[in-house]
């Protein structure tokens, strides 16, 4: 039942044309690679072309990684804010795209660590606007009646444009060295500007990219107080979750290649790695759209509970062999996991916030939860290690993730059609909503 006694305004029926969704599909293509600035590559780089002759070493480089982690996690939610907040979502894109490429391309001309340091944190806070960014623009363009679906078809173009730039990647700095890594990202980068521009403005509506519920004669309810989101304890159990999940998740690759480091060597570790995540990506593609396709006519709870499933199936299999080629095909569930969570993450949050015009923001505060999830899982893992090695380390990730399914089988509702308790959401008055047009 809803709060109040008043119905729930019907949805706005959008009709986006062609050139939006062509552009949403080559953004989502483009940006794959761009939003995670240079990732994996920079440790490469710097331990490849600097080395310690230049005071770069395993040690610095991972200094630096963890600065530019803690900077992209605590500009989340004011990333989300800021997506909800302004009308200018096209140019905030194009700034972030521009912002996370200069701060990569100028690593070649820079030695210095603070100066690398302050770049890749910068990087890294512009590349917090594009989760949010690109989630807000498709809900403003197709409107919440198509979004679970659209959804779906950006990660699968995601996943996509993850494995085919991986690919280039690998290829070329085969043949160039890593230095074309960096050209290879202000490549991708013109193309997600191009891809940007090809949504017509007016294609967005402001007021559903926040999650305003909009009736057909366009009123709008206001957006409630960010109170509201600590209110909402499904909302509040969500973002526990989403942490349980990453908790689990972010180590298990690590600790594969670091297995396999042992089993075959640095080197043929480093292809297998590499395999391992273009696999990965290209299961993510399909499941993706079908997550996306199937959400709302299963519902969102029992495909996030097959997540849940298969990542604690994964940990658990791992224990089985340390075989390179049984391993690279178990790490190919991650595709199925992965998948799943990235397709239902913004459509449960979208469920959760329905109404209430803080979309984004709660997007970005339950980002911000998953981050110190992943954060602490490497930790985690290496302790365990360490201390019971392997097999024992994949078990407690695997354990990890059986309790995330075992609270989310039990407390979590179904989002589909989700109505806040009284509790969650300050009944709303007359002064509170807009009055309809004359």
């Amino acid at each position: 039942m809803p709060i109040d006694a008043q119905p729930s305004p019907t949805p706005v029926s959008r009709t986006p044309s062609r050139r939006a969704l062509h552009g949403l599909d080559l953004l989502n293509l483009t940006l794959a690679d761009v939003r995670d600035g240079l990732g994996p590559y920079l440790a490469i780089y710097l331990l490849a072309v600097r080395g310690p002759d230049q005071g770069w070493n395993e040690a610095t480089i991972g200094l630096v990684m963890t600065i530019a982690g803690i900077a992209g996690l605590l500009a989340q939610t004011p990333a989300g804010a800021l997506i909800d907040r302004t009308n200018a979502k096209r140019s905030v894109v194009i700034a972030a795209a521009v912002v996370v490429t200069v701060s990569c391309l100028v690593l070649p001309w820079i030695s210095n660590f603070y100066l690398v340091a302050g770049t890749q944190a910068l990087a890294s806070m512009a590349g917090s606007v594009f989760a949010p960014a690109l989630t807000g623009i498709t809900l403003g363009i197709v409107g919440p009646r198509l979004f679970s679906k659209r959804i779906g078809r950006n990660e699968g173009f995601n996943h996509a444009g993850n494995a085919v730039s991986a690919m280039l990647a690998g290829g070329l700095a085969y043949l160039f060295g890593p230095i074309v890594v960096f050209w290879l990202m202000g490549i991708l980068a013109a193309c997600s500007i191009a891809a940007m521009l090809m949504v017509p403005a007016d294609a967005i509506d402001d007021d559903l990219a926040r999650g305003l519920d909009c009736a057909a004669d366009q009123t709008c309810e206001q957006p409630s107080g960010l109170s509201l989101l600590l209110r909402n304890r499904h909302l509040l159990l969500f973002a526990l979750l989403c942490a349980a999940f990453h908790l689990a998740n972010a180590a298990m690759l690590p600790s594969v290649g670091q297995l396999l480091t042992k089993v075959v060597g640095k080197d043929n570790a480093t292809s297998l790695i590499a395999v391992c995540i273009v696999a990965a990506q290209c299961v993510m593609v399909p499941m993706a759209i079908l997550v996306g396709a199937k959400a709302d006519s299963f519902g969102r709870k029992p495909i996030f509970l097959v997540a849940f499933g298969v990542l604690a199936l994964r940990g658990v299999l791992y224990t089985f062999s340390d075989n390179p080629f049984y391993l690279v095909a178990v790490q190919c569930l991650d595709g199925v996991g992965a998948g799943i969570y990235g397709a239902l993450f913004p459509i449960v949050v979208a469920d959760l916030t329905r109404g209430t015009g803080r979309f984004n923001v709660a997007q970005g505060a339950v980002a911000t939860a998953q981050g110190l999830g992943a954060a602490l899982s490497a930790t985690l893992a290496g302790v365990v290690i360490v201390g019971a090695g392997y097999s024992a380390a994949f078990l407690v990730l695997a354990a990890i993730a059986a309790a995330g399914f075992a609270l989310y089988l039990l407390f979590m509702p179904e989002t589909f059609a989700y109505e806040p308790r009284s509790t969650d959401v300050p009944p709303r008055t007359p002064s509170t909503l807009v009055a309809p047009a004359e």
